[in-house]
């Protein structure tokens, strides 16, 4: 495990220490999990981006029109 400094204002290291101490993990925990959390956010909108780009709005228009012109049945539907 590595360390690293963290130069943080005065009011959010409080209100962070309130957050970790509220969630009954340590403030290096809470860090940690914040980070992970938000690189798995870049990292979903990433592959999200490259998924996008493989995308045909073409054949995605030619699979609807595939799909039949009915009314749905009335367990598909909202009351």
């Amino acid at each position: 495990m590595s360390s690293l400094s963290l130069r943080l204002p005065n009011s959010l290291h409080e209100q962070l220490r309130e957050f970790a101490q509220r969630e009954g993990v340590s403030i290096n925990q809470f860090i940690a999990t914040a980070v992970a959390e938000k690189m798995s956010a870049l990292a979903t909108s990433d592959y999200l981006d490259e998924r996008a780009k493989r995308g045909s709005r073409v054949k995605f228009q030619a699979l609807l029109a595939k799909i039949p012109d009915i009314e749905p049945d009335d367990c598909d539907t909202i009351h």
